[in-house]
Parts: structure tokens; C-alpha cells; sequence
């Protein structure tokens, strides 16, 4: 019986409506969608650094002349 904990109170999903079953597969869909948006922005920053770290370098280059 799996079981999920809201609010701090404990519940058996086998007791959930078929309406409180879709929704509970709808919170769980978008938790997933939302981490992989979570990595997708870990990626973003990650490119967003070494783009900025490279053109501080082309900067440094212009500065040396």
C-alpha cells in the first residue's frame, strides 16, 4: 500500500478517489518536469559561466595592447 505524507499527516493512496489519484499522478508528473527543469537551468548557468569566463579573457587581451 504505498502511502504519501502532506501536511505532516500520513495517507494510503488505495483510499484516494480516482479524481485524488489523477491528482496526485498530475503533482507528481510536474515534480518531475520541475527537476528536469532544475537541470536544465544547472546547465544554462554552468554554460553562462564559461561564456562570461572566456570574454573576460578576450577582454584581458584588448587591456594588454
Amino acid at each position: 500500500m504505498p502511502k504519501i505524507t502532506v501536511d505532516g499527516t500520513e495517507y494510503d493512496t488505495e483510499n484516494l478517489s480516482t479524481n485524488g489519484k489523477a491528482q496526485l499522478a498530475s503533482l507528481q508528473f510536474l515534480e518531475v518536469q520541475m527537476q528536469k527543469l532544475k537541470n536544465e537551468i544547472a546547465v544554462y548557468q554552468t554554460a553562462r559561466a564559461g561564456y562570461a569566463a572566456a570574454l573576460q579573457n578576450e577582454l584581458a587581451k584588448i587591456e594588454a595592447k
